[in-house]
């Protein structure tokens, strides 16, 4: 079965229907971002929902405030967007640490040896400039040979109801994820767009 994490939430509403829907991470960003969540409004639904989902921070700074908000949170994974050190990905615990990557080329995927502190890894598009988001795909050949390096692969990057079908039968990831391909504008989600890709990816994994 292939796990979904919808990403970019940053309210109960949205957070309660990708639950309800099938989700089975909810990502929400602690970055500058137009899907910036604030920690309330995360601690809240964390509440809400118990362990229906898994809770998901997505960072991009190496600091102390990282640490305390996934702790005050209770966030069951933080994934590390940015250049953030192996130093760091243990103090916060390789089991919940999700290492995103942005894939340029074959060397990207070789140079994930370098980062073994993690539960995952989050192959994401590469922009210059953007540290994710960028609602363009990337070359799934390459998603498929990160296998060899033996960590489960969550497969992001310009997904959407359209395309996660093919996704899914092309590299068989472990989980798939998605922010800007199940939005009505940055932040706020189409239901219909979420239970769509849901389906799709669901319809895949029938399909093996």
């Amino acid at each position: 079965m292939t796990l979904i994490k919808i990403c970019g939430i940053t309210n109960v509403q949205d957070a309660l229907a990708a639950v309800e829907l099938g989700a089975h991470f909810l990502g929400f960003v602690f970055s500058e971002s137009p899907r910036r969540a604030e920690p309330s409004t995360v601690k809240h639904i964390r509440r809400i929902i118990g362990g229906d989902a898994k809770i998901v921070g997505v960072f991009t700074e190496e600091a102390n405030w990282v640490i305390e908000t996934i702790e005050s949170c209770e966030l069951d994974f933080a994934q590390l967007h940015g250049n953030q050190s192996e130093e760091f990905a243990q103090r916060i615990g390789p089991e919940r640490v999700i290492r995103a990557v942005r894939v340029k080329s074959e060397r990207t995927i070789a140079n994930l040896e370098l980062f073994p502190n993690a539960a995952f890894y989050l192959l994401d598009s590469y922009r210059e400039g953007l540290a994710g988001g960028t609602g363009e795909t990337f070359d799934w050949d390459l998603a498929v040979k990160a296998k060899v390096h033996g960590k489960p692969i969550v497969l992001s990057g310009g997904l959407n109801p359209a395309n996660v079908y093919k996704a899914v039968m092309q590299v068989r990831p472990f989980a798939v994820d998605v922010a800007s391909g199940v939005e009505e504008s940055p932040g706020k989600k189409d239901r219909d767009k979420m239970k769509e890709f849901i389906d799709n990816v669901k319809r895949a994994d029938a399909s093996s």
